[in-house]
């Protein structure tokens, strides 16, 4: 049976537009926010000191940092905003989980999500504005590309969410409410590399954010040509989403399998830069009942992974409205690891969580619609 949401919106602030011109200091890389206060004819020291007060302490208003002259700080308020994404809607899951309805300058939206467990919690952060991808399981695939996010805007919800958990200043202990990103929100990632890249980048400062890459998990659908730049640029951890063992029903599930089938998809994790067994690729498998969940299709996902430093996520599917597929039994999901885990291969089940909320794995998404001929990455984009 659908579990569809059950707990009322909050309506946090109604969105009033944003007519404000000045840029936003937030997603600038070390080196670009040096060079925009330099052209504003401030001294090179001033970046460290901006960059300690956004990303260590979370703060927004210049006034309030104090050991910045009271001229310059006026100086800065005067060119310049410190913005987080504007919150629409936050909703509570019963058991815990927290997403956020995200509205950027254009009017455009994306969600966040963060799953807490007891002494830490990961926070899902999404790429893009819709999907260009149409995997048939997933909630996003059903809404088209509209833009990608900019750099502002992917760190951006991390910001917003240690607003909500009041984890500023970035804390020294080792136990936090928000310790991990996975970039595994709305989106492929790897078709909006290079913000979020330097979002990324900005997220793994030690003068700020300060998150070890250890604790960044990125997931692509199979985008084989950048999945060794990722490697080489970030050294993040992999997750891929393979959902099905044969290019046949890959094809339907996951549609890049025609243009990257799975043997090419296998090759490039299997060169991944750093994969080894102390940090193995996770595999992301729904468990879709009567497509995907069979023995036979356990064993043959043994076969293809063994050879690979590897691990599988098994997520029992999270229902949306219309979707066209059922969740796996309970009985068929634990046979379907036991055989995994029999192979050598660990094979944890997900335990789903914010399914109430819509915020459970593939059930993102926001009304954001793309503009007639608008154009998305560079490319003119068809009609919607």
């Amino acid at each position: 049976m659908s579990i569809l949401p059950t707990e009322p919106l909050q309506i946090v602030e109604p969105f009033t537009g944003r007519n404000d011109a000045r840029p936003n200091l937030v997603g600038l890389s070390r080196g670009d926010l040096k060079t925009v206060l330099a052209e504003a004819g401030l001294e090179p020291f001033r970046a460290q000191q901006v960059w300690h007060w956004i990303y260590w302490h979370g703060l927004t208003d210049f006034a309030l940092m104090s050991n910045i002259a009271k001229k310059t700080r006026e100086r800065l308020a005067e060119l310049f905003v410190v913005e987080r994404p504007q919150i629409v809607t936050e909703q509570r899951s019963t058991d815990g989980t927290r997403k956020w309805l995200l509205r950027f300058r254009d009017g455009n939206e994306a969600e966040t999500v963060n799953i807490p467990e007891e002494d830490r919690g990961s926070v899902c952060v999404s790429s893009q504005v819709g999907c260009t991808l149409t995997c048939s399981f997933c909630h996003t695939g059903t809404q088209p590309l509209v833009r990608n996010l900019s750099p502002a805007e992917i760190v951006g919800q991390f910001m917003v969410a240690r607003d909500s958990y009041a984890e500023w200043p970035t804390p020294t202990e080792t136990v936090r409410m928000l310790s991990n990103i996975v970039m595994m929100g709305m989106g492929e990632p790897l078709y909006n590399f290079d913000n979020v890249a330097t979002a990324l980048r900005i997220v793994m400062d030690e003068q700020g954010i300060a998150l070890s890459r250890r604790r960044i998990t990125l997931s692509t659908s199979g985008v084989v040509p950048m999945i060794a730049k990722v490697g080489d640029v970030l050294d993040v951890n992999l997750a891929v989403s393979l959902h099905a063992v044969s290019d046949e029903v890959r094809d339907t599930l996951v549609p890049i399998n025609r243009k990257w089938p799975i043997a090419e998809l296998l090759a490039a994790c299997a060169a991944y830069p750093g994969a080894r067994n102390s940090r193995r690729i996770t595999f992301e498998y729904a468990m879709l009942k009567g497509v995907n969940d069979s023995d036979a299709d356990a064993r043959e996902l043994v076969r293809l992974l063994t050879p690979l430093p590897a691990k599988v996520n098994l997520i029992p599917f999270n229902p949306w409205p219309g979707a066209p597929y059922e969740c796996s039994s309970n009985n068929r999901i634990h046979r379907f690891a036991e055989i995994v885990n029999d192979g050598g291969l660990s094979a944890p089940v997900r335990t789903p969580r914010g399914r109430d909320i819509l915020a459970a794995c593939g059930q993102l998404k926001s009304a954001s619609l793309r503009l007639r001929g608008e154009k998305v990455g560079g490319v003119r984009s068809a009609p919607p």
